[in-house]
């Protein structure tokens, strides 16, 4: 069975489990990194020649590919050519000795090389399948290529997000690849938990736009019953007023959100404005939904008198929910970061020193942990079809000729 050295023993929440990650750049990858943060045996496996493509993304330190190193954090890198007929057993085998196997192909390259999941449930029960593709594995868009900014723009996301005079924006990140990574995660942990009731695995379908339209749940309800659709209306809530991103006098931004009566009025007299509870345009919600621009307008305008931190301690003292724009070197040095320890240093064998986000969330007893960073390509392809697999060295050597791993 495949077993990982650096989580036996331990009380890892996953440490039991196996993973097996044929996909490549962000979304399937990331169900890995997740699972691999608590304690799973990750194995990532890429084709020899033309590694995953996240390597070439930037940002780069000298030629270290720098997104890798946290992507693929606690996975042991092997190279094998999985479209390759003469490959097909040694993928069999990888795939025979894990509970989870990840992929984010586009549909039906999986069935093309022979490894279709539907066909070998019957091979491995056991075996859980995580699919993660632009539209999902069936419907009339399902062989049509997707990326997150795609997913954010058909999931609906968009239309509401962006400001009036610019029309609808999307992400400055791939959210939607990360949001997945997150479901596909879970829907894992899901079938693991039924797995052992029944001793069954089954196969998790996701479509990069459908955890997108999942938590945009409240417009699609709202559209079912009234018709209706949300407006575009920059940083600002529809529903929450006054909300926005705030200009300091110091060069710096604030957000404040009033999502009760009670911040709002804690707002009113943080600003020494009385008036501003018992305005008739006001007194509720619903009155300062109608009457948006005059009361962010105001709040603007007196955010825009005030420094950055004697306006957040001043807000704080009245109860206001509001928090400073932080710069990524603002994170850095924030003392509630480092007081969490939301960001980890480990030692990296071609970086040294290096920082990236911790795992999340934070289990009491079986908290995750980084173990090493993204390796190079093939790190760990003695160790595994050696050790795991139990093949000769002369055996990985003639894989390595044919150009198989």
């Amino acid at each position: 069975m495949l077993t990982d050295p650096e989580t036996a023993g331990d009380p890892s929440a996953l440490g039991d489990i196996k993973v097996l990650e044929l996909g490549s750049m962000l979304a399937g990858p990331f169900v890995g990194s997740l699972l691999g943060d608590f304690g799973a045996c990750v194995v990532k496996v890429e084709k020899p020649g033309k590694p995953d493509a996240l390597r070439e993304w930037p940002p780069h330190k000298e030629e270290v590919p720098l997104w890798w190193k946290t992507m693929a954090r606690n996975k042991h890198a092997i190279t094998l050519d999985i479209s390759r007929p003469d490959a097909r057993d040694i993928a069999l085998r990888l795939i025979g000795e894990s509970d989870i196997v990840i992929e984010n192909f586009r549909p039906g390259t999986l069935e093309r090389w022979g490894l279709s999941p539907s066909e070998l449930r019957e091979r491995f029960p056991r075996v859980i399948w995580v699919r993660v593709s632009g539209w999902g594995q069936d419907g009339p868009k399902s062989q049509q290529g997707g990326y997150a900014t795609i997913a954010e723009a058909f999931s609906g996301l968009s239309s509401f997000t962006g400001h009036p005079d610019k029309g609808p924006m999307v992400s400055a990140f791939p959210l939607g690849d990360y949001l997945a990574g997150v479901f596909g995660a879970f829907g894992a942990l899901a079938a693991l938990h039924r797995r052992e009731n029944t001793g069954q695995g089954q196969i998790i379908d996701v479509a990069l736009y459908e955890p997108i339209l999942r938590i945009i749940e409240s417009v699609v309800v709202r559209y079912d019953q009234t018709g209706r659709g949300k407006p575009l209306l920059g940083n600002q809530m529809e529903e929450d007023v006054p909300r926005n991103v705030y200009a300091t006098a110091d060069g710096g931004a604030i957000a404040i959100s009033c999502g009760s009566q009670g911040i709002y009025e804690g707002l009113a007299n943080a600003m020494g404005r009385p008036d501003l509870v018992t305005d008739p345009r006001f007194l509720s919600m619903a009155l300062r939904v109608e009457n948006r621009e005059v009361i962010d307008s105001e709040v603007a305008a007196w955010v825009a008198t005030q420094a950055t931190d004697a306006v957040l301690d001043k807000l704080q003292d009245h109860r206001v929910v509001a928090g400073k724009v932080n710069r990524i070197e603002d994170v850095f040095t924030d003392a509630h970061v480092a007081a969490r320890k939301a960001i980890e240093t480990i030692v990296d064998d071609q970086l040294g020193p290096l920082r990236m986000p911790a795992p999340s969330p934070r289990l009491s007893d079986t908290p995750g942990r980084i173990r090493w960073a993204g390796q190079v390509s093939g790190a760990a392809n003695e160790e595994v079809f050696g050790r795991w697999l139990g093949m000769s060295g002369a055996s990985i050597a003639a894989l390595r000729e044919q150009k198989i791993i």
